[in-house]
């Protein structure tokens, strides 16, 4: 089992104020037993220093590699400590923070801190694709974006669609959080969400939409009434707590989003979300998510 530290500003600068404390903090996370080769799992290697990283030789198979190799950082030109640093004020800030201001405390240029800060999400993303809601599910769909005059509203809107699925305890109170920007709410989508995102045999709470109704022939038991939060104020009032901070980060933080990247900075609230009681944790679990992510290219961001 993962043991995850806390850390304060004063002693994140005291730990890792060197390339090469960096250095060696990613080496133990990715090789904790000592090294072992990507290739064919050999235990012994050949260390030549190059001007950036220390570069690992697998004895056995000449297998080469480096501590960013299948990280977020691979082939990376940027200090090891700006990694860092970045990561911490990703992980340290409620808020989120901006590229703006990653690539004023971190000294890059602009272009890459929205890399860096776009590859940390990718962390955060694929983290939590390996859990799944379960039990009473409130599920709800939401619009994102500026209004248009003279636009279409409700759910027939060209603003960007979002699905969100939060979890319940047995006492009516928050554990997890999924939301995903889909398409449309037609019942196949809704569908495609709750299979990718809530456990089978799970209870979700929808209100009337006649679309929700569909998810029940999945093996989903589904309970819904019409929203009226002055009828019945218990009704979805986590979810739409919840759902209306996203709405005040993505249009506070970071000043309204298209949808092209939407789906990243959900992920990014959503991370946050779901580890809400361990935030003096964040900064080591959100390095050891980076560690074991596979990095993402501008290219592949831009096409995305």
């Amino acid at each position: 089992m993962t043991t995850y530290t806390t850390m304060n500003l004063l002693t994140f600068q005291k730990q890792f104020a060197t390339e090469e404390a960096c250095h060696d903090q990613l080496f133990q996370l990715k090789w904790p037993n000592g090294f072992a080769c990507e290739k064919c799992d050999h235990q012994e290697c050949y260390v030549t220093n190059t001007r950036k990283l220390k570069l690992y030789e697998c004895k056995d198979c000449r297998y080469q590699s480096t501590v960013t190799v299948g990280t977020i950082m691979e082939k990376t030109r940027t200090d090891l400590s700006k990694w860092f640093l970045a990561i911490y004020l990703v992980a340290s800030d409620k808020r989120g923070v901006s590229a703006m201001k990653i690539a004023k405390e971190v000294e890059v240029t602009y272009k890459t801190a929205w890399l860096m800060l776009h590859k940390i999400r990718r962390a955060m993303k694929m983290r939590d694709a390996n859990y799944k809601l379960a039990g009473i599910v409130e599920m709800d769909d939401a619009l994102f974006g500026a209004p248009r005059e003279g636009g279409k509203r409700g759910r027939g809107t060209k603003k960007t669609k979002v699905l969100i699925g939060l979890s319940l305890n047995r006492k009516g109170h928050p554990l997890f959080l999924k939301m995903e920007v889909v398409p449309n709410i037609k019942s196949q989508t809704l569908i495609g969400f709750a299979e990718r995102h809530i456990q089978d045999g799970s209870v979700i709470s929808s209100d009337a939409y006649h679309s929700y109704r569909k998810l029940e022939e999945q093996g989903y038991t589904h309970e819904y009434h019409v929203y009226n939060p002055k009828k019945n104020p218990d009704h979805l009032r986590w979810l739409h707590t919840v759902l209306s901070n996203a709405k005040a980060l993505v249009g506070g933080a970071f000043h309204g989003l298209g949808s092209r990247h939407l789906q990243a900075y959900l992920d990014e609230f959503c991370y946050r979300f779901n580890r809400r009681r361990h935030e003096d944790q964040l900064f080591s679990r959100l390095l050891h998510h980076c560690v074991g992510t596979k990095t993402i290219t501008h290219r592949e961001l831009v096409r995305s």
